[in-house]
């Protein structure tokens, strides 16, 4: 039986989104002329929010624009080691380390559960203390390309929670208490499930769930 601290990233561990930040740190460094796809990028936004095409679909068109159809594996990793080096610095709550070193010393296995996209949330969960990261897979091919494609579902909303539970499973972990963090209400499925949830800098529709529930509500900085 293990005791575990879920957390979701964007808005709860980080004070800003790192999605499309981490595609313009790495079209900036490696290809500057793709940003100018950004009106392309904008409009792809825009499609999303007339919800003319989903969340993993806009993840999928914005990689393609900004990092290319492809990249081999040894071109990005530099490039995600300097995002993860950048969003520590400037981009993290403080709340959120304080949480991280409360739970590591209370002995719970500490997992950052992400929509972004694993590859990257990775890196910055490991430099944070994180044991282990669930998030968005990409299609890595056999020449060690990682494609811009969703390999499964963005992990996102009821699928977040399926991934969890996908990889306490593939662990063989045993869940004992779980504590979860997030700032949105698309989690509310894992909040429901976990056994303390508690919601961080809450936006509004998550603030009004948590006073619905008795949840508590954490304010991070």
């Amino acid at each position: 039986m293990t005791d575990l601290a879920i957390y979701d990233m964007d808005r709860t561990v980080t004070r800003r989104a790192t999605y499309t930040p981490f595609l313009l740190h790495c079209a900036a460094r490696r290809a500057p002329w793709r940003l100018l796809a950004l009106p392309l990028v904008v409009g792809s936004m825009l499609l999303y929010v007339a919800k003319l095409i989903d969340r993993g679909m806009l993840k999928e068109i914005n990689h393609r624009l900004l990092l290319g159809r492809e990249i081999h594996s040894d071109v990005l990793r530099p490039l995600v080691a300097s995002f993860a080096e950048a969003t520590l610095r400037n981009n993290i709550r403080p709340g959120a380390r304080a949480a991280i070193a409360r739970d590591k010393s209370e002995g719970r296995r500490v997992v950052m559960a992400t929509a972004s996209y694993r590859f990257y949330a990775c890196a910055i969960a490991e430099r944070l203390g994180f044991d282990d990261t669930i998030g968005t897979n990409s299609i890595l091919g056999l020449d060690a390309r990682v494609h811009a494609k969703i390999d499964g579902v963005n992990c996102y909303g009821p699928a977040k929670l399926k991934m969890i539970e996908a990889w306490l499973a593939a662990e063989g972990v045993t869940r004992a208490h779980v504590r979860f963090y997030s700032d949105h209400a698309s989690d509310a499925p894992v909040f429901e499930w976990s056994d303390e949830p508690v919601a961080v800098n809450p936006h509004d529709r998550l603030a009004r769930l948590a006073k619905e529930r008795g949840w508590p509500v954490e304010d991070w900085g």
